[in-house]
């Protein structure tokens, strides 16, 4: 008897590595941010640690690996699961994190300039940032435009699902703002870097006022709706994000200023970073502070490993790099020391987050699809035996 061959689906007629990317969001883009962030901050801290630089940079060719290989990795998944990246989109739990695409291209891209440079010459480090930063701009814009019409429009969204998360294509633009000024003394003087430098501040109020109408909406849900479900606890170190890059990004307007804009601007923005930097970087750390208390909790009632675990590293490398630019423009030495005790708590974070990572990648688990519920069994009576 003959029988009709039948024809292969389209799950099985994917490469295996096609599939195995079936379920690889843009959350995932996190952990190139969270190492960026460690060889950026390490580059920059006020007290001299032999080798420390040197290592930075090879964290930062890390990062540049992660990056390239996510990219392709996502390419994959839009060529193959078309399906799954438009339910991505439409999924408020994980649109938001298209922000975390333009903010690995912006993180990847400054600290080729702050420390990747050491491996492949200022030359290439400028080019590549500029590359990078254009490219994390433009996609940050769009995610802060767009996640949100999604979120009004396709997408049911109710109070009660407010978490950090929302924050992330918000904060995408900040993240230009503090790093667009690496660029400016690599372009022609006068009107480029004047230009250049004011988009930063455009971008700078741009996030910031986003953030602002976000974060009670987020903070109301916390305080009225109980703790977020245990996965997302670490979410909340997200707040952290626009506290600590805004703080940035003012002291790095205040160190790119004199000779770009009129001399009352320059010694403006030099006030800015410090009375804008100060009161800012104190809420940043009160929040620290309820949000460990929050993981703490967490933690004793079984919080386990997730990719949420992601947010305990750049959102407080961004405080690491505030408290820098405060260090700089007020000559504390609190700051110095602020500074320090960040930084040893983002590399104890990103270590803990990338063993567990590359682990779950090792065993699939991450890599595995979500795993259907399990419907208890009906209980027997008289009429079902």
């Amino acid at each position: 008897m003959v029988t009709a061959a039948h024809p292969l689906t389209r799950a099985t007629a994917r490469p295996p590595h096609a599939r195995s990317v079936r379920h690889l969001g843009p959350n995932w883009y996190a952990s190139v941010m969270g190492t960026a962030i460690v060889a950026t901050a390490g580059s920059a801290l006020p007290v001299a640690v032999p080798g420390l630089r040197s290592v930075c940079a090879g964290i930062w060719a890390l990062s540049l690996v992660l990056l390239s290989a996510l990219l392709v990795a996502r390419s994959l998944h839009w060529t193959h699961h078309g399906d799954q990246a438009r339910a991505h989109l439409l999924d408020p739990a994980m649109a938001p994190f298209y922000g975390c695409l333009a903010m690995a291209l912006l993180a990847v891209g400054g600290g080729a300039v702050t420390v990747g440079r050491d491996l492949i010459g200022l030359h290439n480090a400028v080019a590549l940032d500029a590359v990078l930063f254009s490219a994390g701009t433009v996609v940050g814009l769009a995610s802060a435009v767009a996640v949100p019409y999604l979120m009004a429009v396709r997408q049911k969204v109710d109070a009660a699902d407010a978490s950090p998360v929302w924050l992330l294509p918000l904060v995408a633009p900040m993240v230009s703002a503090a790093l667009g000024p690496l660029l400016v003394p690599h372009l022609p003087a006068g009107q480029a870097r004047e230009t250049l430098l004011l988009a930063c501040v455009a971008l700078f109020g741009v996030s910031l006022l986003a953030t602002l109408m976000m974060l009670p909406v987020v903070f109301g849900r916390l305080i009225t709706g109980g703790p977020l479900p245990l996965v997302l606890t670490p979410t909340l170190f997200l707040v952290l994000g626009p506290l600590g890059q805004s703080t940035t990004a003012v002291g790095k307007f205040a160190d790119v200023a004199p000779g770009v804009v009129p001399a009352p601007y320059s010694e403006g923005f030099e006030v800015l970073a410090v009375l804008y930097g100060v009161p800012v970087m104190g809420f940043a750390l009160l929040w620290f502070g309820l949000a460990t208390a929050y993981v703490v909790r967490a933690r004793r009632h079984g919080m386990r490993f997730a990719m949420t675990w992601w947010a305990f590293t750049f959102p407080v490398g961004t405080c690491v790099t505030g408290a820098e630019a405060l260090a700089r423009h007020t000559g504390l030495v609190v700051y110095d020391w602020l500074a320090v005790g960040l930084y040893v708590v983002l590399v104890t974070a990103w270590g803990t987050a990338a063993v567990h990572t590359a682990r779950g990648v090792v065993s699939g688990e991450l890599l595995a699809g979500p795993r259907p519920a399990r419907v208890a069994p009906r209980p027997t009576t008289a009429r079902t035996r």
